[in-house]
């Protein structure tokens, strides 16, 4: 493995998570704590014989545009798999996609064009339903084969070609696949990295530019590797682990950097962990996310895909820019104060922050296991909550799965049985919902100055509806434990 002079990052066990700078070929005399856990080499598999040594991401852009070797900072023309657009971005990349290629000209796939309207749905805001009314009929025109279509906005049951939240419906749709390049009008398209694939969020014009094309100009990015072992505490999330991450590399930590997660504890995660993980890199300047593919991968994709893949690893002398361990046992609860995602904490020591109202849902904090981990704080507690509590779930799969999955260890209770007796927000449609803000009639939207904890991904001004409001991002965990007690709360109150 080659870190050059960039150094080693390696973080001691201390519970206040300092940071050791480590020289290759000297120590100086600033070290005050040494790699906890010590790890042998880790050498992950290869695929063939390799004669130059590259990263994942590195691989990935290799095959789709054809050439033997990469190496970052080359600039090359990549073939895509899938293209993903929704409703805020999709009417702009078609627009230019008819300017550039012509009125008549048609998409160079139309099984690769994925459309989902996703954004601002369940709203009275004419500009925001006749987005969708375009992709409509751009979709009916160019015969794609996978629009996600809604029509009646007073009952989502009704269209059962209704998805919600693109990045969990290219999931569950299966249409994320180990060794693909998928590309999305979205900077969360990166949540697909979860599954071994190189997924990013591209602009209008480079998307009108794939509709026709099929391929785009693509620079090679340097890759961070992020190795975490250790026994996940079970009071922890995958959002407590990309907290920390960010928390310690900044917000512009890994820009136009590749971000590789590996170690015993990623290996532990299921699925949506994993996308929880890739979904926040961007947050943290990222130009993609990955996460090896394994059992756990190829187990997910059984029932969702018939298309034939072939995942790709690092190799064992592939050049990382830095490598950064983490001993996941030692860490605690985070929250992600206002106004920035790096702005960490540990949940403990906000506990004195009275909160108005908490969030559940989004592509980071929307997914099954999100709202199976909020109902089994609801659950220990046996207590009903205090601050008004939004639960929106990303997909109409999730929302299914919280009125008809038992919550272990609830004597076969739903999610919605525990969180109607916990005093929360009956289930909303599946959408993107205050996430971003929108409309001023979106669901849950911040329409006044409130703090809330949220399992969202961005606590900017102005992220989910007042600019003055004040948002603390946090795990599901965190989020449910603080609207039992109306303040910023660990959720080992509960959990232990």
């Amino acid at each position: 493995m080659v870190l050059s002079d960039l150094g080693r990052f390696c973080f001691s066990s201390a519970s206040q998570f300092s940071i050791t700078k480590c020289k290759k070929s000297t120590v100086s005399k600033k070290i005050m704590s040494v790699m906890a856990p010590q790890q042998s080499e880790r050498r992950p598999a290869t695929t063939g014989s390799v004669k130059n040594a590259m990263t994942m991401t590195e691989k990935i852009l290799a095959r789709a545009s054809e050439k033997p070797q990469l190496s970052p900072g080359d600039n090359v023309w990549v073939n895509i798999d899938v293209l993903m657009t929704h409703d805020v971005c999709g009417p702009g990349s078609i627009g230019i996609f008819k300017k550039e290629f012509g009125e008549d000209a048609k998409v160079w796939d139309c099984e690769k064009v994925v459309i989902i309207p996703d954004h601002y749905i369940f709203t009275s805001d004419e500009r925001a339903n006749r987005n969708v009314d375009i992709l409509r009929d751009f979709c009916t025109e160019q015969n794609i084969k996978y629009f996600y279509d809604i029509k009646d906005l007073s009952n989502f049951k009704a269209n059962p070609d209704y998805k919600g939240v693109c990045h969990i419906a290219l999931a569950q749709e299966g249409h994320c696949r180990p060794g693909e390049v998928l590309l999305g009008t979205d900077s969360h398209t990166c949540t697909a990295g979860a599954f071994g694939q190189f997924a990013t969020g591209i602009g209008n014009t480079d998307a009108g530019f794939v509709l026709g094309a099929g391929k785009l100009l693509l620079k090679v990015p340097p890759t961070l590797r992020f190795v975490m072992d250790g026994e996940m505490p079970d009071y922890l999330l995958a959002k407590d682990l990309i907290l920390q991450i960010i928390g310690e590399i900044s917000v512009a930590g890994a820009t136009y950097k590749a971000m590789e997660f590996l170690g015993t504890t990623v290996e532990s995660l299921n699925m949506e962990e994993r996308m929880t993980l890739c979904n926040m890199v961007v947050e943290a300047g990222g130009k993609n996310g990955v996460v090896p593919a394994d059992g756990t991968t190829f187990k997910y994709l059984e029932d969702k895909t018939s298309v034939a893949y072939e995942p790709v690893y690092s190799d064992d002398q592939a050049s990382f820019l830095t490598e950064y361990r983490f001993d996941v046992s030692k860490l605690e609860p985070l929250v992600a104060k206002p106004h920035s995602p790096d702005n960490r904490a540990l949940a403990r020591e906000c506990k004195d922050v009275k909160i108005d109202r908490v969030y559940i849902g989004s592509c980071t904090g929307g997914k099954t296991e999100d709202f199976l981990a909020a109902a089994k704080v609801f659950l220990a507690s046996g207590k009903k909550v205090k601050v008004p509590t939004f639960l929106v779930p990303a997909t109409q799969k999730v929302w299914m799965d919280l009125y008809t999955l038992p919550v272990p260890g609830s004597g076969g209770k739903t999610c919605s049985q525990i969180f109607e007796e916990a005093g929360c927000d009956t289930p909303a449609s599946p959408s993107c919902g205050a996430c971003l803000g929108g409309p001023k009639d979106t669901y849950a939207r911040m329409n006044e100055p409130m703090v809330c904890v949220s399992t969202t991904n961005r606590n900017f001004p102005g992220r989910m509806g007042h600019k003055e409001g004040q948002i603390y991002l946090a795990s599901p965990y965190t989020a449910a434990a603080s609207a039992l007690t109306g303040y910023v709360t660990d959720p080992r109150e509960f959990l232990q």
